[in-house]
């Protein structure tokens, strides 16, 4: 007999991002379009293993595209770890006529949802939200570009009590494992250099900037960090320059959360209805497993195995691009 997907389950999991409703409006919408009934879950695995069910109507996702953050939240499930929660997950699905799952998450949330998928045979999809942009397969993940501009911003107002007082300012952005945030706004804000983690294994990058006179010709520099122990983070770096260079005027800015909050761009928007759009057609062509991804503006599907374990290397070019412009 012929499996139909009669009700999908819809989630959000791990740090919030900008585009997450657009994908939620999305994916909801394709669904009842293609005559297959929704259920929200509220606060990610933990709201499955709780019982936080509601059934979405295309109303409920009314006027929500433009709004950051998640409406349906997002929480951290420990118990969703273990043999027992998601049995107990599984029973809230079989209770709710939940035939298949979409998950809106990062690298945590497919790696729970890859487990839960072998242990029950569920069809999962899974849509990329996450600022750090970290996840191999995709060339951009939802919320990424919104974290980009919110950093430029803060960075060109850095600028200018830089520039009047001639300081050293180290700004930390998000981004522990991976530098995507921190290279590329530097490149966009013009900033002096990027330390990221992917580079900090194979030079001191502190040193090579002082060694390669990054002020010789400014009266103000500006230093993107990536927050990371690998990289020291901004005060971290900021304290040994103190030290070693004295001499210089030295300042710190954390920007924080302020990089998941805010109004998604129209990049986001239509990246996460295009990838909402995406699960709900993977889900009808009986593709399980999977998440949706973008390159070279296609959409295409990556096996949650290589979402995960596969690492997404920096781009080599981009960074030579910001070296030869911040003389």
């Amino acid at each position: 007999m012929e499996y139909k997907i009669r009700c999908v389950g819809l989630l959000t999991s791990g740090g919030d991002a900008p585009g997450m409703n657009a994908a939620i409006r999305a994916v909801t919408r394709t669904a009842i379009f293609n005559g297959i009934r929704v259920k929200a879950i509220y606060r990610g695995y933990k709201g499955l293993i709780t019982g936080e069910v509601k059934e979405f109507r295309t109303q409920d996702v009314s006027n929500i595209i433009q709004h950051g953050g998640t409406i349906l939240k997002t929480a951290r499930c420990m118990e969703f770890k273990t043999p027992e929660g998601r049995k107990i997950a599984y029973d809230t699905m079989v209770r709710e006529e939940i035939d298949a799952l979409v998950v809106i998450g990062g690298d945590g949330t497919f790696t729970g949802a890859r487990i839960f998928a072998q242990e029950y045979n569920i069809p999962i999809v899974g849509l990329p939200g996450t600022i750090d942009n970290d996840l191999w397969g995709t060339d951009s993940t939802i919320g990424y570009d919104t974290a980009l501009n919110t950093i430029v911003e803060a960075v060109d107002k850095i600028r200018d009590t830089a520039t009047s007082h001639e300081r050293l300012f180290f700004v930390e952005v998000m981004g522990r494992d991976a530098g995507f945030l921190a290279l590329n706004s530097a490149i966009a804000a013009g900033a002096e250099a990027a330390i990221i983690p992917e580079r900090e294994t194979h030079e001191d990058q502190l040193e090579a900037l002082i060694k390669n006179g990054f002020r010789k010709s400014k009266n103000s520099s500006i230093v993107l960090v990536a927050e990371s122990e690998t990289t020291g983070g901004a005060q971290g770096l900021a304290n040994r320059m103190r030290e070693e260079h004295p001499e210089y005027d030295v300042r710190v800015t954390i920007l924080g959360h302020i990089q998941r909050g805010g109004s998604p761009t129209a990049y986001d928007r239509i990246l996460a209805s295009r990838m909402g759009v995406a699960a709900i057609d993977a889900l009808l062509d009986e593709q399980r497993n999977i998440m949706i991804g973008i390159q070279n503006d296609e959409i295409v599907h990556v096996p949650f195995t290589k979402a995960i374990k596969d690492d997404k290397q920096i781009n080599p070019e981009k960074v030579s691009v910001l070296q030869i412009l911040s003389i």
